[in-house]
């Protein structure tokens, strides 16, 4: 019987250890994906930040510019790439729309970022764009792989249309939770006006006419929960400025915004808890079911190895004073 349940123990031992590293490097990286409808939101303000007056061409202190930036999980698109490529795929559409403190736009600029659902690596299957014109991603936007590395991602910039490596600076503490810190800076370059122009008869082809072009640089801030890819936070020191010319007569250029871009603090705290919780899933998946099943395999093959110890004792000796029967007699 002992040696019954020992066997037992010994092929529950096995499966559970066999079953340790499975979970993690098996499972996790498939079942580990970035869900195709999700819808998130983030809004982000510049305080006392500058801002171009349209209607004067004359740069100004505002109290405050706000950005809102929107991602909707496009499934009908998703599933008609997953047809063609093959693999879990997710389409978001996004847009980011800046507003000025009496509330007009600024400028309205919309994305389509096609990515693996479990890699984040871009997905060539037609459709990807920046404001309507069509791009070609290189490198990750918006989201981290899970299980981020210390080290430089090539990281997409919206405005040039390009990629450009994001660096890793260090670990830090963010509000509790252990956080990846990573820089972009995108040096002085000449990028495309917006297809919407906040005045009214104002299109990029007219200004393009006037020989005036627009110029950008930033510095790019993220605070990456390394374990499920997700920013917790975010900053850009951001510039724009309006370039030589007939538009801007004498002047060789002018501002048109300048601000300290930070996410709003409602949003912040919304956005630790989520990923709160979202990090102890991939804990479960990565740590404390692999090494749980490690200890319970570990556990059962001791408990077998001592009932097989137990199970091949000799049995106890004959009591003291026994007699031992007689030879019979022929």
């Amino acid at each position: 019987m002992r040696r019954k349940a020992g066997l037992v123990l010994l092929a529950f031992a096995v499966f559970f250890t066999a079953l340790s590293p499975m979970l993690r490097w098996y499972a996790f990286p498939r079942l580990a994906k970035v869900p195709a409808n999700q819808y998130q939101d983030m809004v982000l303000e510049a305080e006392d930040a500058t801002l171009l007056d349209y209607s004067t061409l004359k740069a100004r202190k505002v109290s405050k510019v706000t950005i809102v930036q929107t991602l909707k999980g496009n499934v009908e698109a998703s599933e008609r790439i997953e047809r063609t490529v093959d693999r879990d795929v997710v389409v978001w559409d996004g847009l980011s729309y800046v507003q000025g403190p009496d509330g007009e736009m600024v400028s309205r600029i919309p994305e389509r970022y096609i990515f693996d659902a479990h890699t984040q690596e871009p997905v060539h299957a037609g459709g990807e764009m920046v404001d309507g014109d069509p791009v070609r991603r290189e490198g990750i936007e918006f989201k981290w792989p899970f299980l981020t590395e210390k080290r430089s991602y090539e990281y997409f910039d919206a405005q040039t249309r390009t990629s450009a490596p994001i660096h890793y600076r260090g670990t830090e503490d963010f509000r509790g939770v252990e956080v990846y810190y990573f820089e972009q800076t995108i040096p002085w370059t000449k990028v495309p006006y917006p297809k919407r122009m906040p005045v009214d008869g104002v299109t990029p082809e007219t200004l393009a006419g006037t020989g005036t072009t627009r110029w950008y640089t930033t510095v790019r801030k993220f605070w990456i929960e390394p374990l499920t890819g997700a920013p917790v936070y975010g900053e850009e020191i951001h510039r724009e400025e309006l370039r030589g010319g007939t538009l801007l007569g004498e002047r060789d250029k002018v501002t048109a915004f300048a601000g300290h871009v930070k996410m709003r603090e409602d949003y912040i705290d919304h956005t630790v808890d989520l990923v709160k919780s979202h990090r102890t899933l991939v804990l479960l998946m990565t740590s404390y079911l692999p090494w749980g099943f490690l200890a319970l395999g570990l556990l059962l093959l001791s408990l077998s190895l001592w009932l097989e110890a137990r199970g091949r004792h000799p049995e106890d000796p004959a009591p003291t004073g026994a007699t031992e029967p007689e030879p019979a007699n022929a």
